[in-house]
């Protein structure tokens, strides 16, 4: 079950960043400027946060395996939208629509924190999550070879029929569960304000980790830019290969779970958070010959996801260590706050790219961890 929890969470996921490592040709079909093209995959991420906001908390009301599946249809409808048009609205609206969709996969992460026991929840929640990161990284290389071979719709119209059947696969195979709230949906809803003014570690992990996935965005929004442009001149495939190696940050999720389960919380979010300041540190240091600056940027992907994927993880075993009756909330409340931050990462990055090129992007990343650095401090 923790397989099948793991590969649909990073099934679901994935969509939000097939168009990251495509917002060139998706410009130049839909006829986006550069200046707005941020736009691609900043909605689709302001989707996902309304979808966390609105969306997740049904999961402390609702079946909850109704409630995912529904969602899994609608987001294969929103792909199959955006893969048959060129106008740059429906697109936009589309990507909205497929950011609110994909909260599915924040729906299933608290079903497995729900089934696993309190001993080895951290554990269990970090290979789900580790599922989660590589649909995350796994999604740009994917979407750069199929666009390589069959052009940029193609991986919309797969990722639709993948959602449609893995909905089915979720219906046959999850088991239900009838949260015993008592709740209205608007009071669910008002319950929200709540948790956020009365749970502080909500409050704090939300910080670290929306300055950590700020940073995650901006990077990996702005680093297909330069990796295609003329100074490395790297094709779609190039940039597939790249992206392909930044995987091995996934490591980091089971890894910083179980650190988390033997109440080493605090040691693994200073790690994390300076391995996102290390990562913007070394591009800024260290320039050399086009292969050297190469390879710096790979190794810069590495660290960067690494540092992002035990900060979520050690962020989500805090709160699933709260009451069962509110996690969809937490959960939904975590990562809402959280993208929030990477839909300003996304979105300043372009702007940065635009007007003061990679190294204005490099020093804008830097500064997000070590926002969450100084945050951390007062803990």
């Amino acid at each position: 079950m923790v397989w099948l929890l793991a590969i649909a969470t990073g099934l679901i996921v994935a969509n939000l960043y097939y168009a990251q490592t495509l917002i060139g040709p998706i410009s130049a079909t839909t006829g986006l400027d550069p200046g707005a093209a941020g736009l691609i995959v900043t909605l689709t991420q302001v989707g996902y946060c309304l979808g966390l906001l609105f969306i997740v908390p049904l999961g402390d009301l609702l079946e909850n395996r109704r409630l995912i599946v529904t969602a899994l249809l609608l987001t294969a409808l929103a792909l199959l939208a955006a893969s048959f048009t060129s106008s740059a609205r429906l697109f936009l609206f589309a990507s909205l629509c497929i950011g609110i969709g994909s909260v599915a996969a924040q729906i299933v992460v608290p079903i497995a924190a729900h089934l696993s026991q309190p001993a080895t929840r951290g554990k269990t929640v970090g290979k789900v999550m580790s599922g989660l990161m590589m649909g995350i990284m796994l999604a740009r290389p994917l979407a750069s070879l199929v666009t390589d071979a069959f052009g940029w719709h193609a991986i919309f119209v797969l990722s639709a029929i993948t959602m449609a059947a893995l909905a089915l696969l979720l219906r046959a195979r999850l088991p239900q569960r009838q949260p015993q709230s008592g709740m209205h949906y608007f009071a669910l809803l008002g319950s929200l304000w709540h948790l956020l003014k009365t749970t502080p570690v909500l409050r704090r992990r939300a910080a670290y980790q929306a300055c950590m996935f700020g940073a995650f965005s901006m990077f990996w929004t702005c680093v297909s830019l330069e990796l295609t442009g003329p100074y490395f001149h790297l094709s779609q495939t190039g940039v597939a290969l790249f992206a392909l190696v930044g995987v091995a940050g996934a490591i980091a999720s089971p890894i910083a779970g179980h650190r988390a389960d033997q109440g080493k919380s605090r040691s693994t979010t200073t790690i994390a958070l300076m391995l996102g300041t290390l990562a913007f540190a070394l591009p800024l240091l260290i320039h050399s010959s086009r292969l050297v600056d190469l390879g710096v940027l790979v190794l810069t992907s590495i660290i960067l996801d690494m540092g992002v994927s035990a900060n979520l993880v050690t962020g989500q075993r805090a709160l699933f260590a709260l009451p069962a009756e509110i996690r969809s909330r937490l959960n939904g409340l975590y990562i809402a706050l959280f993208f929030m931050g990477g839909a300003i990462g996304s979105s300043l990055g372009g702007w940065m790219y635009a007007a003061h090129g990679w190294t204005g992007v490099l020093w804008a990343g830097l500064c997000f961890p070590v926002i969450a650095l100084g945050l951390y401090a007062t803990e």
